[in-house]
């Protein structure tokens, strides 16, 4: 498994201010819609769930999902994918046991920056260019406003009450990686040392 997969193609892509217009442009209802899931995600604060993530080429793996927004995210994969991925509220580092690296980036240049902010807006912060309704739920697809960053983001909602069943992100190449999440609870005092990685390779 790519190393890079949740930063490269995960939870969102970077996103700066973006067209306001582009979301006016959806009919009413669906305005509403976007308005409501923006308020979800705005919700979201301490979680655990479980997650499982696979790609178009081919690969899949799960793991645990730990969340305090603002800013912190843990995700725990399970053997054998042997990864780590941990936003500590101001870089997110994954660290792979299997190949022994270890890399790191500011949150804001990665993928998980749309769940973690401490403002989430669909309006404002992405450029939102689709809504789909399916039996169940509905589906929000948004884009790098800057068009710095190649590729889509599609979120993904259950319905009824809204919640978040997963999301889809499509790289400049078409490569699609999904992550679908399932019994995702709210939760309490988790051990700030989840969020917490420092690289553990031996120095020298």
């Amino acid at each position: 498994m790519d190393r890079r997969t949740l930063l490269a193609a995960g939870l969102s892509l970077a996103f700066a201010p973006a067209a306001l217009a582009q979301v006016q442009a959806l009919p009413l209802k669906d305005r509403q819609l976007v308005a409501q899931a923006a308020a979800y995600l705005q919700a979201m604060k301490m979680a655990k769930g479980r997650f499982t993530q696979t790609s178009s080429r081919g690969s899949s793996s799960s793991g645990t999902l730990y969340l305090n927004r603002p800013g912190k995210a843990r995700f725990e994969y399970d053997p054998p994918a042997e990864m780590l991925i941990v936003s500590d509220g101001r870089n997110v580092s994954i660290y792979d046991r299997r190949l022994k690296t270890f890399d790191r980036a500011p949150i804001g240049a990665t993928p998980l920056g749309i769940f973690l902010a401490r403002r989430i807006s669909l309006e404002e912060e992405v450029k939102v260019t689709r809504l789909t309704r399916s039996e169940g739920g509905f589906a929000i697809t948004v884009m790098d406003a800057r068009g710095q960053a190649d590729g889509r983001l599609v979120l993904e909602f259950n319905a009824d009450p809204i919640s978040l069943a997963g999301w889809t992100v499509i790289d400049g190449q078409g490569v699609q990686t999904k992550v679908r999440l399932r019994d995702m609870q709210p939760t309490s005092g988790l051990d700030p040392a989840l969020f917490v990685l420092t690289d553990p390779r031996p120095k020298g």
